[in-house]
């Protein structure tokens, strides 16, 4: 037996978690991406999906991908730097850097390739990278690749980052990397505690748009918007695989930045470009966002009517402030029971477990879309209150 091969026969822990009949992830979706979904031959209700305003079966948003894959073919077969970059790439970076208010921006192959190609290009040797300690695994990783000397500061905590900002000399390149909306327990950022620390303590600001973009600020234009602070984040970094519908990722900032990365960066220059199609999408969900402004007021609306429900019901659901709500179980295997026969009962969530945790908070990432209605909340919360019940989660 070959070395690796060897070393992977010993990897057994998902099998162990199938032979209990536990196991919750790639469980295969036969429809489009709705708050009903089509699983393994009946209807189940998804609170497990990161498409906030529920655009991927826009109609707009569809006939706009088809147009684009009839005009320009499946893909591009080359990267941006060299036969890739497309008219309609041009439009997109000059879309999002507008809606963003930044000066110029560049478009990545996925929002991963975005943070992990960003960061080690602009932040190298003798630099100080620094990060809440519950930053997203692509910052992580940009972290990891990058020269640059890292540091931590507890999540959130103002008093810890003023820690770190004070061990690193003045004017020396230091940038705070944070997330606006963390993936997981749904909280946003102190932006405000940062911008000032980073102007106190001579510090640039990156941060992460992911799960805010369309859904925080004015028309959805992300959680530096929403804090009025944008002029003073130095880098903006958001996903097309969230609110607007298809995959991809960007970064927007200054144009003697963006010129930097766009002959540097490696995951840029030596990645295909997003296809014709997914270009296409995000252009017209950019669009339909800014047309129906009412599908973020509805966001808003289930999301605070199930934030109460939750909190009333006795459910321990953290510091979220958006339509992520962290339900928390406390215990691995729990974790995996209560997904399960929320599944069997038609309720799709996400089991939250290490290593995207620590082991004592494990939890269900309940999500929700604009297209949710009230009635399919009640269901699922309804679903969900019987089942932490049984297995005493909530009194």
């Amino acid at each position: 037996m070959k070395q690796l091969k060897n070393r992977f026969t010993k990897y057994t822990e998902p099998q162990k978690v199938k032979e209990l009949g536990i196991y919750p992830y790639f469980r295969t979706i036969c429809s489009d991406q709705d708050t009903e979904v089509l699983m393994d031959g009946r209807k189940v209700l998804m609170f497990g999906s990161n498409s906030y305003l529920g655009l991927t079966n826009h109609p707009k948003i569809i006939e706009a991908g088809i147009e684009a894959l009839r005009k320009y073919g499946s893909g591009c077969a080359g990267s941006p730097f060299l036969n890739g970059t497309l008219d309609i790439h041009i439009e997109l970076e000059e879309k999002l850097a507008t809606f963003v208010g930044k000066e110029k921006a560049i478009v990545f192959s996925t929002g991963f390739h975005s943070n992990i190609g960003v960061i080690p290009t602009i932040m190298g040797r003798g630099d100080h990278l620094i990060l809440d300690e519950l930053d997203h695994a692509s910052i992580i990783e940009g972290r990891r690749i990058s020269y640059a000397k890292n540091y931590k500061f507890k999540h959130n905590d103002m008093n810890s980052l003023e820690e770190v900002l004070k061990k690193i000399p003045y004017n020396e390149i230091k940038m705070i990397a944070v997330d606006g909306v963390y993936s997981m327990e749904g909280d946003i950022a102190n932006l405000p505690g940062i911008k000032k620390l980073a102007e106190q303590y001579n510090a640039d600001i990156y941060v992460d748009e992911a799960h805010s973009l369309g859904v925080f600020g004015k028309g959805g234009k992300g959680i530096c918007n929403h804090f009025g602070i944008t002029d003073d984040v130095d880098l903006i970094m958001g996903t097309f695989s969230k609110s607007l519908a298809a995959i991809g990722g960007f970064i927007a900032t200054d144009k003697e930045t963006i010129n930097y990365l766009k002959h540097n960066s490696r995951t840029y220059i030596f990645s295909a470009s997003i296809a014709p199609s997914a270009t296409a999408c995000v252009i017209a969900a950019l669009d339909v966002i800014t047309q129906e402004p009412e599908r973020i007021d509805h966001l808003w609306d289930i999301t605070n009517y199930s934030l109460n429900a939750f909190r009333t019901l006795g459910f321990e659901i953290g510091k979220t402030q958006s339509p992520i709500i962290p339900l928390y179980i406390r215990d691995t295997e729990k974790t995996f029971m209560i997904t399960r026969e929320l599944y069997d009962d038609g309720i799709f969530v996400n089991p939250v477990i290490p290593p995207a945790c620590s082991p004592d908070s494990t939890l269900i990432r309940f999500s929700l879309m604009a297209t949710h209605t009230h009635s399919q909340v009640d269901i699922a919360i309804d679903k969900l209150t019987k089942v932490f019940k049984k297995y005493e989660v909530i009194k």
